[in-house]
């Protein structure tokens, strides 16, 4: 059985389009940061502990905001080093240099999708693609919720939510660019993203 509600869900075909974009100027992803940009990332982590402020909220979020509506984040080596000092600032600690080089050795964009369904297994089998201008650029590792959590009900029916995730690796992606990311959840349907990498920290 479908769930009868609005047409943007993604079972219904295209779910729509999010144009994501900032108004504060922020640099583009990161492949190689500097010493002074891994230290303001840390600095900033730090700060958001300080005030008491979840340090996942410094992942770069796009999508819909709406209860039961597909959206996500971004993981760059700057968001993850400023994440990663936040939670380490929580607990009254600080990252070790060899943390630190954990971060910064990672080699791919990752890209976090949440998407709900109306059964436990929707998200299996489920994909992202990403297509700059006439390239496209596959995942080089792919997860999923093969088994999706119940979260609620629309209109008496079990609603699901599971988390895609998909790593690109920084040399395919040109960082100061328009992209479309596309997401098959594995039950069907299409998802896209139109998201301006030039805006991301």
């Amino acid at each position: 059985m479908k769930l009868n509600i609005p047409r943007n869900w993604w079972w219904l075909g295209i779910a729509g389009i999010w144009v994501v974009s900032s108004v504060q100027p922020v640099r583009a992803v990161v492949p190689h940061p500097a010493e002074k940009e891994v230290n303001l990332a840390l600095k900033r982590g730090r700060n958001f502990a300080q005030q008491h402020r979840p340090p996942n909220e410094l992942y770069w979020h796009f999508g819909a905001t709406e209860k039961f509506e597909p959206a996500g984040f971004l993981v760059t080596k700057i968001s993850g080093l400023a994440v990663m000092a936040g939670h380490f600032a929580l607990r009254g600690e600080q990252p070790t240099d060899q943390d630190i080089e954990r971060v910064l050795a990672e080699d791919a964009l990752q890209v976090v999708v949440t998407v709900f369904g109306d059964s436990p297994d929707f998200a299996r089998d489920s994909y992202l693609l990403i297509k700059q201008g006439q390239q496209v650029v596959k995942p080089k590792r792919i997860r999923f919720d093969a088994r999706a959590r119940e979260v609620g009900h629309n209109q008496s029916i079990s609603v699901y939510r599971a988390k895609i995730v998909g790593e690109f690796p920084y040399g395919t992606i040109k960082p100061e660019s328009l992209i479309t990311l596309f997401v098959f959840p594995g039950a069907g349907g299409e998802i896209r993203f139109e998201l301006d990498l030039s805006t991301i920290p």
